[in-house]
């Protein structure tokens, strides 16, 4: 750990474990003044600067209310997220549309909510959670949700340009978390991850690839289609193997 967040005020979606708890306990690490640790139901911390607070963010009036309980946000993690079984880009399109409902409107709902409150408080920063799977074929909702986010983040980043607003895409592949333990394949730690997010908060980072998969796959993505989506699917097959 090398860079602080002394006095920083953070709200963390998907607060009650995981990728979120991370950033949750390394944001106090870092100093953080103040955490609004969220979920659709938050769980008790016994730690004075952690505040519980009710987000479901596939709900539109939630953000909304959220962004009242918490004016003094200066760094919003957009963390929450579903990656459900048997997820599949064929349907059925209720699922996907339950999967964009969260993984994408609801990300850009809690932003959106939230920009103003941003650059009432010096205009903040702006994380949101990717995935290195908007970036390969994988044929699911998930990936097509995060390809779709990814993009949403870009254009974030120039909507909120004139009040300040640092706007950083976190980029990564599989994380050691609960929600990833039904696949058997190599994987990076929360802690890791999280470390260098906040990393990138304090460089004035606008991208963070947090780990080697991504960041060579970032390398790749000029690559000619008719050899790149060959070699996705060598590095898919020895990925799982």
């Amino acid at each position: 750990m090398n860079q602080s967040l002394q006095g920083r005020t953070v709200l963390v979606t998907g607060a009650n474990g995981g990728l979120g708890e991370q950033f949750v306990r390394q944001a106090l690490e870092r100093g953080a003044a103040k955490v609004y640790a969220t979920a659709r139901t938050p769980k008790a911390w016994d730690e004075p600067r952690v505040r519980p607070l009710s987000l479901d963010i596939a709900d539109p009036d939630h953000a909304t209310r959220a962004a009242t309980a918490a004016p003094d946000v200066d760094l919003l993690i957009n963390n929450a997220a579903i990656a459900p079984d048997n997820d599949s880009i064929r349907g059925p399109e209720d699922e996907l549309r339950r999967i964009f409902e969260t993984n994408f409107f609801g990300t850009l709902r809690v932003a959106n909510a939230f920009a103003p409150v941003l650059g009432t408080n010096g205009g903040g920063t702006l994380l949101n959670i990717l995935s290195s799977a908007a970036w390969v074929s994988m044929p699911t909702g998930y990936a097509a949700s995060k390809a779709a986010m990814w993009s949403a983040t870009n254009a974030l980043r120039l909507a909120l340009q004139e009040q300040g607003t640092q706007v950083i895409g976190l980029v990564v592949g599989m994380i050691d978390t609960p929600m990833s333990a039904r696949w058997a394949v190599p994987k990076v730690s929360a802690a890791s991850v999280v470390a260098q997010a906040y990393d990138g908060v304090a460089d004035g980072s606008l991208e963070v690839l947090a780990d080697e998969q991504t960041r060579e796959l970032k390398t790749r993505l000029g690559t000619k289609a008719e050899d790149f989506y060959p070699w996705i699917h060598d590095q898919l097959r020895a990925y799982a193997s």
